[in-house]
């Protein structure tokens, strides 16, 4: 199983909580969030970024069910 990270480039405001609390998922390029890879290996530190995210610019979905991983509703 694996995860794909989604961000909403018009919703990010560039905090860099993402990047703080993940950094080998996610940094920040031209003051905006990036994910370094679109699909990842399950890892608690890219639930806990996508928790982490004030705007909630962060989805986190299960690879093939689309089951939404983070953020919890």
């Amino acid at each position: 199983m694996s995860w794909s990270i989604e961000i909403d480039a018009n919703t990010c405001i560039g905090s860099g909580m993402c990047a703080g609390v993940a950094p080998d998922h996610f940094d920040l390029v031209d003051g905006y969030s990036t994910a370094l890879k679109d699909q990842v290996e399950p890892a608690d530190e890219v639930v806990d970024a996508a928790e982490s995210c004030p705007v909630e610019a962060i989805l986190v979905k299960e690879v093939g069910t689309g089951k939404v991983i983070a953020p919890e509703e």
